[in-house]
Order: structure tokens, then sequence, then C-alpha cells
């Protein structure tokens, strides 16, 4: 680990060098990388090569790999150290829709004041061209100062993850040898809502599933078969409805298989983080917590299961009113997973479960919408401790242990397909707009971020 001294020298570097960082990101934001589009496939690629050179201008062995879809960018130092490390992020951004709603060109970046501080606004600025950045200047300061790269550092920036990532598992497989290493390093999180430093240790998994009932071969006229045909929409209600019990668990046979209890470290950290559920609903209208009896709200949005109905149709929905009994009905529903839940074995539990309460006359087809297994970290590894204290160190808050409700799957496949475990740090805030029109990202964040990066990487050196 590096001294004192060798670090201060580094956070020097970044802090007299923020305004040629920040014109250098301006740079990055002004290419148009929206993976989604294929008019923008060149501008793409641009963003690759930017990046590419960019990193080969500070010593990396950098370049742009084909790939299906849009190309990676891998780039490597050997410098030696502890351990390797392979640092994630992706420059490809979502689309801009609806332009109307931006009050400034969306690629055209520029440092506004606003109430909270300054910040760069533009699309990509949060999530993930300013979080990526917050790497690569961390490095440069460090090759400024030291005059070499620290540790033996692997880069992986993606240019379709606002896409789906379809490229990146068949490339992770296909290149393992090359990309593994001791740990991975994500910077596509943020920051508690607070303001305090943290680091997510575990993410929910994902398996979406859209369910059609079919009955009658036609609309019915609810008075001449009403009481008597078969409803699909009243057989799918009392499939979902049946989902859970009245305390609020999901009532699938062998749902709960895997799922563990919160350990005592982060039921610690999390109880210290205050969170007020009334506080977290009444942003959004609501105000009374639901969810399964006798467990508290972080652990109902991160450390349990969940599932959700998201849409729901059938019969007729226009204006006025049309007394008919469906031929069809559909809904649309997602579990979110914890612990080691099996994401096939929910989905086989979920269609027998809906199965039961369709008649013989009737008939039931499923369409599968992904599936993807919870990502739990290995907090005993020494990296998590001392990337705690060094996020606490810059930012004079006590960094947290927290989980996540949503899903970051390349995480689960580093550790499935690289047999690694990732550090999760990021530093947005709740408040950037990310995938909205006027996307943001705070000065005071890309300023910070970079500095954590250079104390993080010299506690794991």
């Amino acid at each position: 680990m590096a001294d004192d001294t060798t670090v201060s020298a580094v956070l020097d570097s970044l802090d007299r060098g923020l305004d040629a960082a920040l014109d250098r990101l301006a740079g990055f934001l002004r290419i148009p990388s929206i993976s989604t589009d294929p008019a923008h496939a060149g501008d793409v690629r641009r963003a690759a090569e930017w990046l590419r050179d960019e990193l080969a201008g500070l010593g990396f062995q950098a370049a742009v790999r084909d790939t299906p879809g849009h190309p990676m960018v891998v780039a490597r130092s050997q410098a030696g150290g502890a351990r390797p490390l392979l640092f994630y992020g992706h420059y490809d951004v979502q689309p801009v829709d609806p332009l109307d709603l931006w009050n400034r060109p969306p690629f055209d970046p520029q440092i506004e004041d606003t109430p909270s501080g300054r910040v760069i606004r533009a699309r990509g600025a949060s999530d993930d061209k300013g979080q990526l950045m917050t790497f690569v200047e961390a490095f440069r300061a460090w090759r400024e100062v030291h005059g070499e790269l620290p540790s033996d550092l692997i880069l992986l920036f993606e240019g379709e993850e606002e896409s789906g990532s379809p490229s990146l598992r068949p490339f992770l497989r296909d290149n393992a040898d090359e990309l593994r290493a001791s740990l991975a390093i994500i910077c596509d999180t943020g920051l508690y809502a607070d303001g305090r430093p943290a680091i997510t240790t575990q993410l929910r998994g994902l398996v979406g599933q859209e369910v059609v009932v079919h009955a009658a071969d036609r609309d019915l006229h609810s008075g001449a078969f009403g009481g008597l045909a078969a409803n699909p929409i009243m057989i799918l209600a009392q499939a979902l409805s049946a989902l859970k019990d009245d305390r609020g668990r999901i009532s699938l046979p062998g749902f709960y298989d895997g799922v563990a209890d919160l350990p005592p470290e982060l039921a610690r950290d999390w109880q210290a983080l205050d969170f007020d559920a009334a506080e977290f609903l009444a942003r959004v209208g609501l105000s009374t917590p639901v969810g399964e009896q006798g467990r508290t709200a972080l652990e109902m949005v991160w450390n349990q299961p969940t599932a959700e109905i998201n849409g729901i149709e059938g019969g007729y929905t226009g204006k006025g009113f049309k007394t008919v009994l469906p031929a069809t009905a559909r809904a649309k529903v997602s579990f979110r997973l914890t612990g080691t839940q099996d994401p096939q074995a929910i989905r086989r539990a979920f269609q027998d479960h809906v199965r039961r309460f369709v008649p013989g006359d009737c008939r039931v087809e499923f369409h599968d919408h992904g599936a993807s297994p919870a990502s739990v970290m290995d907090i005993s590894d020494p990296a998590f401790a001392q990337a705690k204290a060094a996020l606490t160190q810059e930012w004079g808050r006590e960094a947290a242990f927290i989980g996540a409700g949503g899903s970051i799957p390349i995480a689960g496949d580093f550790k499935r397909i690289l047999g690694m475990d990732t550090l999760l740090i990021g530093f947005a805030s709740d408040d950037d707009r990310i995938h909205s029109p006027n996307e943001k990202y705070d000065v005071d964040s890309f300023a910070k971020g970079a500095r954590s990066w250079a104390r993080i990487l010299a506690a794991l050196r």
C-alpha cells in the first residue's frame, strides 16, 4: 500500500487538473454514442476510438475490439502490484427523446451553476461517461506524478450497455483468460440518497414473464354467456392475486429457497442509514409501506425477493362501455430475486401456479422475457474494507455497504464467467436525471470520484 505522501501528490494533481479534465469530459460527451439507434453506429465507434486514443496516451496497451454489435474497448497496463484489477464502464448512452424537454442541446455539454452546486449537463454526463472518466482521470494523475500506472490494470469499456449488452457475455467467454483478474470494479452506481459514499454489495436478480390466457374463440356477449362461460380476465386475476398471502409472502412453492437473512455487518450498516420509508414513498405520492410483514423497509427493497404485476390487459378498454367476456387476457409479471434463488425454478413455479387456475376448456401460453440470478459479493475480501476506508477518508463521511433493488447483470457475469467478485462504487446522485431529459453530473461528484479512485488504487496496490 502506498504511503500518504504518494497519494497526496496524486490528489494534488487531480485538483490542479480539474478544469482540463472537465474539458476532456465535454469532448467525450459531444459524441452522440446512442447504441440503440443504428443511425448512430458510427458515433458509437467514434466514442470507442476516442477512449482508445486517450488510454493509449496514458501508457495503456489499448484496442478497439469488434463484436457482432458495437465494439469493446480493452486496455491493459502491467505495472505489477499485489492483485490485478478489472475496471468496467460503458461509453454508450440512452436516446434523448423527447428532445423538446431538454433545456439545451443534449450533446452540447455545459457547466451550469445550480442551487446545489456546479453541474455538467449533457446526455451521458452521469450514465456513464462522467463516471467512467473518474477512472481515467485517476489513472492520468497517477501516471503524471509517478511516471507509471498503478498495479496490473485491465479496462473493459462496453458500447452496448444501454441496448441490453448482447455481445458482452460471448465476449467475456471468448476472452476469459485475457480479462480474468482478482477483482472487478464497476463505476455505474451512485451515492446513497443522503449523499454519503457507498459500496453496493448485493444486487437482485430478475425474471420476466408474460402470460396469456385464452378462453372462447371470440369475445362473448356478457348477458348471453356471463355466469356460464369462462372469463379469462377473472382467471388471470385469481391466479395473480393468489401470488401472495395475507402477510405479503409470495406463495409459490419453493420460492424462498436460497433466500438468506441479512448478515449482521450489513444489518448494522443499513440500520445506520436511517432510511425513512414514509418520506421515500411521499416523493411519489404514497404514504403506507406494503410488503412482507416483519421486514424493515430496506430489507424489502434490497434483500427480499418480490413478485410484481407490471401490466395487465384484456377485453374492452376504449371509451364508453361494452359488455363482453373477452376471448383473451394477458399480463406481464416480474420477480426480483435475492440470494441463490434459481431464476428458471422461479419461472417454472409461476407457470405451474397459473396452470392450476386455468379450466380444461381454456389454454394458457407463456412468453419468457429474460432471467438472471442475484449477485451477492463476498465482503470478507479485504478489498471491501480497504475501499470503504478510502471512501470515508475522501468524503469525510462514513461510507456504507448498501444493497440495490435493481439488477446489474454484468456483476453476475463477472462472477459466473470470470470467477471474481465486484466492487460497485459510483458517485451519481438521485437527481441526475439519467435516461431522462436534462441529465447532469455534479462537478463535485466528478472531482471527488476521481480522488476516491486514487485513494482506492493506493489501498489495493
